[in-house]
């Protein structure tokens, strides 16, 4: 009797075991029951054709953001003031289960009739869609002044104080007789000219207000960007944005042996 419940028991042990080496099933957790179709998009303007926007995603259990064109919103509903008239398309960027989606709405905005934040005006002028151009402070040639400067990484708050005056010592830029020119005629448009009778190139540019930062796009730009002072992907924080005045910086030239930043000022042509 004691024999077959040792044996008894040892069978239940066993049976345990190879219950616990069962195989675990694939299963997708992260598995969605909706599809993009699902996903609601709205867009409210407070005025007929204006420019104040509500944009929201309106459906439960989808997380992502809202791309503005001229900046991001990690919500599901944002409210702004968008700059530029035309028919525009907002883009949502969002999960399904483990699946990455992008949706878009379009908005038609025919009239400005919230006025933009103090620092549009001061970058691309009154005149929004005739725009405003920029030049350097100083030179074309070395001329003393502090217009395109080495300074130290990652300080903002130093980057008024040259760590060594390139443009006014020695080394202005290739293209510090150049100019740039930003407007919002039917786009955040951005014009660089290397020279006073180069040809255009045009792009597109981002400002964030909210970061105090300046992106130009689509491989484009500032003026002296040349290697390696400018940021590859041309994207810089603003120091100062006035209506007479634009000084920008690159914290950090990403270069392991020799980290140091570099500051940009310009006036207005």
């Amino acid at each position: 009797m004691k024999k077959n419940r040792i044996i008894s028991l040892l069978g239940s042990a066993l049976l345990l075991i190879l219950g616990a080496c069962q195989p675990i099933e694939d299963r997708d957790v992260l598995e969605s029951t909706l599809s993009m179709d699902d996903v609601k998009l709205t867009a409210t303007q407070a005025t007929e054709g204006g420019n104040l926007i509500e944009l929201s995603m309106d459906t439960p259990g989808v997380t992502g953001y809202w791309d503005f064109n001229v900046g991001k919103a990690l919500t599901n509903k944002h409210e702004f003031i968008y700059p530029i008239p035309g028919a525009i398309t907002f883009s949502y960027v969002g999960t399904l289960g483990s699946e990455f989606f992008t949706k878009t709405i379009e908005v038609q905005i025919d009239q400005l009739d919230h006025e933009l934040p103090q620092d549009w005006y001061d970058l691309v002028g009154e005149d929004t869609s005739a725009g405003k151009t920029w030049v350097f402070d100083g030179g074309p040639e070395a001329d003393g002044g502090q217009w395109w400067y080495m300074a130290a990484p990652d300080d903002p708050a130093g980057a008024g104080t040259p760590w060594w005056n390139a443009a006014g010592e020695c080394c202005p830029p290739v293209d510090a007789a150049g100019k740039m020119t930003f407007d919002l005629n039917g786009g955040a448009n951005y014009t660089y000219y290397s020279g006073p009778d180069a040809a255009p190139q045009v792009t597109s540019f981002v400002l964030d207000v909210g970061k105090q930062t300046l992106q130009i796009n689509d491989g484009g730009n500032i003026l002296g960007a040349e290697e390696p002072r400018g940021n590859p992907n041309g994207s810089y924080s603003i120091i100062s944005l006035t209506e007479d005045e634009l000084i920008l910086y690159r914290p950090n030239n990403g270069i392991p042996d020799d980290p140091h930043g570099w500051v940009w000022v310009f006036k207005p042509e």
